[in-house]
């Protein structure tokens, strides 16, 4: 009998010396925010990095036409994108100055950067649809050329994150209102602006990558290989 005993026993639960021990109510397992954030970021990452690695490898073929480079090219003057990327720096910017003001318990602070944070974030996606709108009216469709594509692609993908991040804020917010806990603010806030900052670093790059010349693309692609 010993036989069918070891078989009916769970080592995977907790024992005690002398009794049978059982979990009564076990709490579920939860990943931590942070944790949580960090992977999705990762995420987020592995997505725009392969992207550009298939941009990068489009721009070798002889339909590709650079968005920039030349005086007639659309982003040979950035002067919209520059704009759209100072919306996105200040609201990145007001969301990191709310965030010190919740951990201030400084309500006054707080309302302020998150408006300001929210109107400079909506800035910047109606910023973006106003250069999409622009490429239409100078006859850049999306299926006109493949960087053409690539410029809706990047800017609609990321736009889509940070309308999403203006969601999660929200649900930051709202039960701010009703049970007014800086604590719960604070930890919130510090996920969000997390969130911003490496929106906005993402950006960067891909400003970078979307107005660079052909020339910069051959270079580029030469060192990774395409």
């Amino acid at each position: 009998m010993s036989f069918f005993k070891t078989l009916a026993e769970k080592p995977w639960l907790p024992q005690t010396a002398g009794a049978d021990f059982e979990l009564e109510n076990p709490e579920p397992f939860r990943i931590p925010e942070k944790t949580a954030l960090k992977f999705f970021l990762g995420i987020v990452s592995v997505i725009f990095f392969l992207f550009t690695v298939t941009f990068l490898s489009r721009t070798q073929y002889p339909d590709f036409q650079a968005l920039a480079g030349e005086a007639w090219q659309p982003f040979t003057d950035a002067t919209q994108l520059w704009i759209n990327t100072a919306g996105l720096l200040l609201a990145s910017i007001s969301l990191h100055l709310a965030a010190i003001y919740s951990r201030k318990q400084n309500q006054s602070g707080v309302i302020v950067g998150l408006v300001a944070a929210m109107v400079f974030t909506l800035f910047f996606i109606f910023g973006q649809i106003a250069v999409w709108n622009q490429l239409n009216a100078l006859g850049y469709f999306m299926t006109s050329n493949p960087a053409n594509s690539y410029f809706y692609l990047f800017t609609a993908v990321h736009g889509l994150h940070l309308i999403g991040g203006l969601i999660a804020l929200m649900k930051v917010v709202v039960p701010f209102i009703s049970n007014r806990s800086f604590e719960a603010m604070t930890k919130g806030l510090d996920l969000c602006k997390t969130y911003w900052h490496f929106l906005f670093l993402v950006w960067i790059l891909l400003f970078v990558l979307l107005t660079s010349s052909s020339e910069t693309y051959n270079t580029i692609a030469v060192l990774c290989g395409f």
